[in-house]
């Protein structure tokens, strides 16, 4: 059995949302040795590096991320290899990978290969999202801080959560070949909130 892990390492000089740098990650040490243990404590944005997107985040009312059923993370999965895709990912370009319903999909682009926040990234554009649900997928998860970008009106995110689709932004799919997996990246289960980080895995057995 292997294990992958295609999570981002949580550090002030992470990748991080447009390099904005109130996005990043600020790690403090509360107490050291000589008090007779160390402890620190980290403030960061609940979309920062890996992590699961809650229906909160882009639809008032909308679950919080407690509210998300493990199954839905902890689940088969099938990465599918777009690394010659640029721009945002359309239904054209799905349409012959035999996506089919209840599976997860994670997005392996050339995103995984740039170290630093590119603003042209790949994305997945409304026409794709809109084939995914269709589907009737389980969810999908890219290696983009976003699954979309400059998309008037959030509409890749409105359509996955409206159909029920679980969003995962923020992996790191570089040595992970096209196939089929078990996934796990169960969020922290923060109350309310719009999303929360994750320490997403592959399995492959």
């Amino acid at each position: 059995m292997r294990i992958y892990d295609i999570s981002m390492p949580i550090c002030h000089d992470m990748t991080v949302y447009k390099d904005r740098e109130e996005n990043r990650p600020v790690c403090e040490m509360t107490r050291d040795y000589p008090e007779g243990a160390r402890e620190s404590k980290i403030c960061m944005g609940m979309h920062t590096g890996t992590h699961v997107d809650a229906p909160k985040h882009m639809i008032e009312g909308g679950d919080g991320i407690d509210a998300l059923d493990l199954r839905q993370v902890v689940t088969e999965c099938r990465v599918l290899d777009l690394t010659y895709f640029t721009g945002g990912i359309t239904q054209q370009g799905l349409a012959d990978k035999d996506i089919q319903l209840g599976e997860f999909i994670l997005l392996k682009t050339k995103n995984s290969f740039e170290d630093a926040f590119d603003p042209e990234f790949v994305y997945l554009g409304e026409s794709g999202a809109r084939f995914l649900a269709d589907k009737r997928i389980k969810g999908v998860g890219i290696d983009a801080l976003g699954i979309e970008r400059a998309q008037p009106g959030h509409q890749t995110h409105i359509t996955l959560f409206k159909s029920g689709i679980t969003i995962i932004e923020g992996l790191r799919l570089k040595n992970i070949p096209e196939g089929r997996y078990f996934l796990s990246a169960a969020p922290l289960s923060v109350v309310d909130a719009d999303g929360a980080p994750a320490r997403a895995v592959l399995i492959d057995a």
